[in-house]
């Protein structure tokens, strides 16, 4: 008989670089997986078999919002997103009717004539990217990869350049902070209020000089017949501009990643570019920009497969422990991008999937079948050993990615 003593420890160094080994045992042994978070020594159960995650997602008896329904040691803990500032009333984390409300509001921007018109700017600013990468004396895909969600980022929310680099360094700051840190709490709070701040600033801009962007189009949703409150309209901003540039940067950079692991795939991309729609899901699916989803509270004191989940406890969904469960992919640690199957969880589901879903898939679409097109011989510039994922309990991040043109 197993118990949880046994199990591999979640979120610890060893975890970081290999959650895949972690997860293909807790599926086995233990789905159902109580631990305590190493931040905050906070009580939780996780969840890793692909139908247990789906349902848990879509199930009303949970809330992101950790605010209203988080336990007592998980609202000391610090663990709740944004906390204290206007980035903890996003979208990801409202229950309806708010979140119906919103939502509805905010996919109207997203059209697919709009969504159309964003191909020619994302192969415009993946060119550049790449004729910068090409003239790099050390060159990284992480430095490629960053730039592009930037710059389209920047672009369609119709950003002014003066402020870009101080918003992207916010960025930085609120997602890529040192937990070691003893003021790292204090320090993601002001790097989330400088987001904020810089979303309200493009809102002043933008009433000003209105023009063809997604920050003017929320803006008509919030001054045309006030259906988005003040707030609500700095906050989705806000999400946008969060949303829009990390996930990206770390999808691009982790399906190159597996491309340069996986040569056969490589080659059938490079020669067989009718196939990169089924690659940008199967990148997803193989080692997608989030490990796991946001938390999800308990609403009320119930069970999930036999093990009690009391009131207020967060529950964490195992995206990619779903998207790598055998009994829904064949051999799902090889990379194979004419995978057939279920649709992955990698862009979560029901209420809280991935808004912005549309254009992730778009640029990279676009930015890795072009990068492996204009350097085919492309191949990494250090020892596979020594590229390491960051240590972020969220993202599944690579700091760097040395590579020889």
């Amino acid at each position: 008989m197993t118990t949880a003593q046994q199990a591999p420890v979640l979120f610890d160094s060893a975890y970081y670089q290999d959650p895949y080994t972690v997860y293909d045992w807790l599926r086995v042994h233990d789905p159902i997986h109580r631990f305590r978070f190493p931040v905050g020594d906070v009580p939780m159960v996780f969840v890793s078999r692909y139908d247990d995650v789906k349902a848990l997602l879509s199930d009303q008896r949970f809330s992101n919002d950790g605010v209203a329904w988080g336990s007592e040691e998980f609202k000391k803990s610090g663990m709740i997103f944004g906390a204290g500032t206007l980035i903890g009333r996003i979208l990801t984390v409202l229950d309806p009717p708010d979140h119906t409300r919103v939502r509805k509001l905010a996919m109207g921007a997203f059209t697919p004539r709009r969504a159309a018109a964003w191909k020619e700017p994302v192969e415009r600013i993946v060119n550049e990217a790449l004729d910068r990468l090409g003239q790099s004396e050390n060159p990284d895909v992480m430095d490629y990869a960053s730039k592009i969600p930037a710059d389209v980022t920047g672009e369609i929310l119709g950003f002014p350049l003066a402020r870009f680099q101080d918003m992207l360094h916010a960025i930085e700051r609120a997602f890529h902070a040192d937990p070691s840190n003893p003021d790292n709490e204090a320090e993601v709070a002001a790097a989330f209020e400088e987001i904020v701040i810089y979303g309200r600033e493009l809102i002043v801009e933008k009433r000003r000089n209105p023009g063809d962007d997604l920050t003017s189009v929320f803006i008509q949703a919030r001054d045309g017949e006030d259906r988005l409150t003040e707030d609500e309209l700095v906050s989705m901003v806000a999400l946008m501009i969060m949303a829009g540039i990390d996930t990206t940067r770390n999808l691009i950079g982790s399906a190159v990643l597996g491309l340069l692991d996986h040569p056969d795939q490589h080659r059938l991309l490079a020669e067989h570019p009718e196939h990169t729609a089924t690659a940008v899901e199967e990148f997803l699916r193989y080692d997608g920009a989030f490990c796991v989803g946001l938390f999800r509270l308990a609403k009320e004191d119930l069970e999930l497969g036999g093990v009690p989940v009391p009131v207020g406890t967060p529950v964490v969904a195992g995206l990619q422990s779903a998207n790598h469960d055998p009994e829904k992919y064949r051999d799902p640690r090889r990379l194979d991008i004419t995978r057939e199957g279920p649709r992955h969880l990698a862009l979560g589901h029901g209420l809280h999937n991935c808004m912005g879903a549309a254009l992730a898939r778009l640029e990279t679409s676009v930015a890795v079948p072009a990068l492996i097109r204009r350097f085919p011989n492309l191949r990494l510039s250090v020892p596979r050993e020594e590229i390491r994922f960051e240590e972020n309990w969220l993202l599944r991040s690579l700091p760097s990615l040395p590579v020889a043109l």
